[in-house]
């Protein structure tokens, strides 16, 4: 009898003990579960704003000139003489030919156009441009002031494609920039997330997601940032720029 009795016991406590190590792992399971539901409403998000100053090491000037007439040959002739004109002036300032880009002569008939509704005025308009790119900025700069000599020529300097005229200032080494300018926003987005969790009696753990951010480029000195995205409009008109990017972070917060 006791035989049997114990034949029947020994089944129900290996039953009983795996119920009660399944019960174990199983609130484990759950606890860990819970924990990290916890972690996950638990972060902050930061932001690391870096900026710096740079020159511009790339000057575009388009220089557009036109003239008018009724005799096509003579407003050509205008046209080339002006076209002299503007070269023995970047000449003067120190500009190499191998700078210089002349375009494409544009003339343009206006009792040909059947689409003009306006036909009155001189009926030839002869149009030239002439481009300076240069790394020299400041000699680039220098010129620029002195359109004045031009005008006095009886040369009306005007821009391109309707624009107004101007000449343009580029940085071109931004990608030389941009390693060091994330890793030092990063750095400050940290910098952040540790103050607020201080404060916050917390830890700052690992990262729950990251946004590099976008490089704008503006003006030096400007008041307002850009939009991400872009610079700012007058930024092409300032020899000297501000790189500004701004990382966004998100860091978990643990006890």
């Amino acid at each position: 009898m006791e035989t049997e009795r114990s034949s029947l016991f020994a089944p129900a406590a290996v039953v009983g003990i795996c119920l009660l190590l399944g019960l174990v792992a199983g609130g484990w399971i759950l606890g860990s579960e819970i924990k990290d539901i916890r972690l996950a409403d638990r972060y902050v998000t930061v932001k690391g704003l870096v900026e710096r100053t740079v020159k511009s090491d790339m000057a575009t000037w388009p220089v557009s000139f036109k003239e008018a007439g009724n005799d096509l040959p003579q407003v050509f002739a205008k046209s080339e003489a002006d076209k002299t004109a503007v070269l023995k002036f970047f000449a003067g300032q120190g500009i190499a030919p191998g700078e210089i880009t002349v375009g494409q002569i544009k003339v343009t008939d206006k009792l040909a156009n059947e689409y003009g509704g306006n036909n009155t005025g001189p009926r030839y308009i002869v149009e030239q441009t002439v481009t300076v790119q240069s790394k020299d900025v400041d000699k680039i700069s220098k010129a620029g002031q002195k359109t004045a000599d031009l005008v006095q020529a009886g040369i009306v300097v005007g821009g391109t494609n309707g624009q107004q005229g101007g000449i343009r200032y580029e940085f071109t080494g931004l990608n030389a920039l941009k390693p060091d300018m994330i890793t030092e926003a990063t750095r400050n987005a940290r910098a952040s997330a540790d103050r607020f969790a201080a404060d916050s009696g917390s830890q700052v753990g690992s990262i729950r997601s990251a946004n590099q951010g976008v490089f704008s480029i503006s003006p030096a000195g400007s008041g307002a940032a850009p939009d991400e995205g872009g610079g700012g409009g007058d930024a092409d008109a300032s020899i000297m720029k501000k790189v500004r990017v701004v990382s966004t972070v998100d860091y978990y917060l643990v006890r």
